[in-house]
Formats: C-alpha cells, structure tokens, sequence
C-alpha cells in the first residue's frame, strides 16, 4: 500500500488509528480512503476532526465463540463478531458475513464503509457488521442450520430491531437469515423484524434479493445521465457470480447493455456476443441454486478462463462492475481495464479496489462510482423491509422497486452536489455527503 498523502492534523488521526491497530490491513484501508478525500472537509469546518476521530472508534466489539456439531457428530469451533460502529442516525444496520477470510479486520472495515453508505441512502440507520469464519460451502443443510442456531444464541444478546439490525452478505442468504431468524424467535418469544432479506412468508420484502444488483445499474444510469449518455448498447465486464452479480446482469440486459463476463474463484466465464436471459439463468442455476463452481458452466458459446479475473479478458469494453469481493482489482488490473477502452467503475462488492487501482481511475479519467454509494441499493431495501415490518405491511414490487430507484438516484445526486461543493470527484462526494449527516448528528448529541 503507497504510503496515503494527509495534512498534519489528518495524518496524525490516522496515525493514531494505525498505532491501534496496526495489523488490521483492510480497516486502515478503508479509513485511509476516506480520510484522503476529507481534506477540504476539514479545512473548511476544522470542527468535525475531532468527531471523525470518534467515528473511526467503533462504540463497541463483540467477539464470541461459536460452537456446532457436524453431521458426523464431531464439534466444531468457529469465531463469530459484531461491530456495532455508529447508531448516530440509527439503529446499528449491516449484514453477516460467513466466509473462511472473516476476521476482525474485515468486519471493521465494513462496519465503517457501512456508516457511510447507510447515511447516503437518506433512511435513518446507523453503521454495523458483522460474521463469522464459517464457510456454508459444502456443507449440508442440517449443518448449517445447526451452525445458523449457535451463532444467533449468542448475537441474540446483542441486538433487538431498536438496538441493531442485522442482515445477509457474502455466504449469508435466504437460507441462513431463515434459520436464524427461526432460533431468535425461539429464544426471545417475540416476532420482530430483527434481522432483513427474511422469506417472503415470514416478513420479507419484494426486491430485497435483487436490490444490491438492481441499484447498482440504477446507479450507473444516473452516473451515464449526468453525461448525456445511457447504458443502451454498452459493453460491460462484471465480475462475480452471486446475488450481486446475477441480478446487476438482469438489469444490464432488461436496460440494453451487453454483460460480456462472470466469474467465482475458480475463474471467469466470457460470452463474446454477451449473456443471454438463458445463460443468465443457466449461471445462477450453477451458483444460486445447486452452489457449484463455474467450472460446470457449459454453453456453445462461453468460454471459461481457469485461474483468471474478467479485468484481462480479450475484448474491447465500456463498463467494469465488480461485485465480487474486497479489493479484486489492484494496480495492474485497473491498468487493463483502461488499456481495454473502459469508461467507468462502479463497485458492486464492497471496497473491491485497492487505493492504487482507484488512483489509476483518477489519473486516466475513468468515472468511478464508490462502493459506499454505488452498491447502497442492498441496504436500502433492507431500511424498506424495517419500515414494512413495522407497519405489519407488504409493498408491491413496483412500489418497492420505485422507492429503490430514487433512492439510488438521491445517492448519486447528493454526492455529485458535494463533490460541486468541495471541488472534487464523485468518490469523495459520497464520502463527504455521507460523513456531514452523520457527523452533525454526533455533534448535536454531544460527546457520547
């Protein structure tokens, strides 16, 4: 990582913070990020320093033990976390991560990105995340229900749908929101909406599986819009093959785009005339539904690369969307993505470029549309299911999906006015939008 470029009183903040945690690569990354485009910010109102010094701090760490029996009656161990970073504007809201690369780290990262990106959607929620190093991947049902049941008795302590609310991310979906929302109404009597992207039959909400996938191209129409351009025609490259990634393709094809790449950690699949509706289904039939690797994906005209990223796939292209992992395009892959003709990033996954790859964004002009704002629409649909639990209402897919685009819309606009603002790009106007709510309602409350 370069060395990040910070006035005197911003460097020693993240010094301060480096100093505490100097192991915890992903967080100082995600901070360094956002510390970098808070300059102006600061110059401006020197005041917020000090409260972006408590924002940085998470109001609490919870780390616990969780322990399963597998099927062969053998006990398993796993670590389990939730950060609850801010409730400034809101209840703590941020989704469960189950994946073998958890650590404390990772989930810190998240939880502060998730301050941020709940702040941009304009709904009152405060910034949370949290997970566990257990991998669902094969793994059968009753396993991972009796994991599911572990891991909620001891997160049931902590959180309540006034207190903190989680919901799915990486190996986190339908299945496992239902089991443990199943064993937090077992142990606390009461049927509440604690925990979003709940089944349709138990106080779900339409949209809320697409909404990750479907605000990101509502995101990317508003940032092609502010240029007078739409998405009609464009090629684009994605990475990624899960919810994400499956619905961000069916709303490229539904808006006349070309989605030309896929990809899971094996590889990627390209389709040189673009995916198809039936390839599409074919995909998530192979990640969604049975959880094989794209190795089995097999069409007359996709063509799979073992061991590689889409970024260096051999064609000329408008758009790249990552919606896979944090930082899968570094340097040297932001590098191809410009010698390859693309136009625009926008992120899909979370904190998916590293700084260096961002920088190249800057120096050769690509449009890039953070994380933080881009990748919002997930947690927005989360804040419309609270309000539908809360109402004891279900919202028909069109209203939902409304209210979805202009809230993406809201996002993208509230960042280009204080990027106008502040004189910068779009990257730091989410940062700076989403920071001057929060941080007016820390400065308003006092020191807490």
């Amino acid at each position: 990582m370069t060395k990040p470029k910070f006035s005197e009183s911003v460097g020693a903040l993240y010094e301060t913070v480096r100093k505490r945690d100097p192991a915890q690569s992903e967080f100082l990354q995600a901070v360094e990020e956002v510390l970098e485009t808070m300059e102006p910010v600061f110059e401006k109102r020197p005041e917020l320093l000090p409260v972006m010094e408590r924002m940085v701090e998470p109001d609490r760490v919870l780390q616990f033990r969780v322990c399963w029996t597998d099927d062969k009656g053998k006990q398993q161990v796993n670590r389990g976390f939730r950060v609850q970073f801010s409730s400034a504007i809101g209840p703590y809201k941020g989704g469960l991560r189950f994946h073998p690369s958890v650590t404390l780290s990772i989930i810190k990262f998240l939880g502060f990105e998730q301050i941020l990106k709940n702040s941009l959607t304009t709904l009152p929620m405060g910034g949370g995340k949290g997970g566990c190093d257990f991998d669902p991947k094969g793994k059968s049902d009753n396993e991972v229900m009796r994991f599911c049941q572990a891991f909620m008795t001891e997160l049931s302590k902590h959180i309540g749908q006034f207190t903190d609310v989680p919901a799915g991310d990486i190996g986190v979906g339908a299945r496992e929101v239902g089991f443990m929302f199943g064993q937090y109404k077992r142990i606390r009597n009461e049927f509440v909406g604690i925990l979003t992207g709940k089944g349709m039959s138990f106080g779900g909400s339409l949209i809320r599986p697409e909404a990750t996938g479907y605000g990101l191209v509502f995101f990317v129409e508003n940032m092609l819009a502010s240029k007078g351009d739409s998405l009609k025609g464009k090629r684009v490259v994605v990475s990624g093959s899960g919810n994400v990634a499956v619905y961000t393709v069916e709303k490229l094809l539904e808006l006349g785009a070309i989605p030309l790449t896929m990809s899971d950690s094996k590889g990627y699949v390209y389709e040189p005339e673009g995916f198809t509706t039936e390839s599409l289904h074919a995909i998530s039939d192979h990640k969604v539904t049975k959880r094989i690797p794209l190795t089995e994906y097999k069409t007359k005209t996709g063509k799979f690369f073992k061991g590689a990223k889409p970024w260096g796939v051999d064609c000329r292209f408008d758009i790249a969307l990552p919606c896979a992992t944090q930082n899968e395009i570094d340097e040297e892959d932001a590098n191809l993505l410009v010698k390859a003709g693309c136009t625009l990033v926008a992120e899909g996954a979370n904190m998916p470029s590293t700084s260096e790859a961002i920088a190249v964004y800057h120096k050769n002009n690509v449009y890039f549309g953070p994380a933080k704002a881009a990748n919002a629409g997930g947690v927005a649909v989360s804040g419309l299911e609270m309000c539908q639990n809360s109402m004891r209402l279900l919202w028909s897919r069109e209203e939902v999906e409304d209210k979805l685009k202009g809230i993406m819309k809201d996002i993208f606009e509230n960042a280009q006015s204080a990027a106008k603002e502040y004189d910068t790009h779009l990257q730091a106007g989410a940062n700076i939008a989403g920071f001057l709510k929060v941080a007016d309602a820390m400065l308003a409350q006092g020191v807490v």
